[in-house]
């Protein structure tokens, strides 16, 4: 049942939901992935990981909200459940225990990188059914290579 009546074709509507579906899974792990790292990281550069971990997180609930909404004002229910998060998601799980920083920041550059492959598709899928939510994922992957960048720019 939808209350929201989208504008959209019955068959760019499926498409754009799973892209919109996808990409808040994603977020919301990546947010739990890296606020994990965050409380778990060791080593001498505790401090400025610590604080960039902090950054994904927030730009990772940010975009995942406006995803979220995104999908409802297209009738089309987000589910950001932990077990759907868990059965769909793109990133690998973090292991338990302390975490080098090291490790730390290959883990982020690893979930980034699957996170951004994931979203560059829903860029290409929603080109024709909906350059409004395109745009959005236009944005919100923009914001998550520059994390990329700057994680890989810690251990180079």
């Amino acid at each position: 049942m939808s209350v929201v009546k989208s504008p959209l074709s019955e068959q760019d509507r499926k498409t754009v939901g799973d892209a919109l579906q996808g990409a808040l899974v994603d977020l919301v792990d990546l947010s739990l992935v890296a606020k994990q790292v965050h409380w778990t990281i060791v080593g001498p550069r505790f401090r400025s990981v610590h604080l960039q971990l902090d950054e994904v997180v927030t730009t990772a609930r940010q975009h995942a909200d406006t995803v979220a909404e995104r999908a409802s004002a297209l009738g089309i229910a987000p589910d950001g459940r932990a077990e759907t998060v868990a059965k769909t998601s793109a990133i690998d799980t973090v292991g338990s225990g302390w975490n080098k920083d090291v490790d730390a920041v290959r883990i982020m550059v690893e979930a980034l990188g699957a996170v951004i492959s994931r979203m560059r598709e829903r860029i290409r899928d929603t080109d024709e059914p909906d350059p409004v939510t395109q745009d959005i994922i236009i944005g919100l992957t923009a914001d998550l290579e520059k994390h990329h960048w700057m994680f890989q720019a810690e251990n180079a």
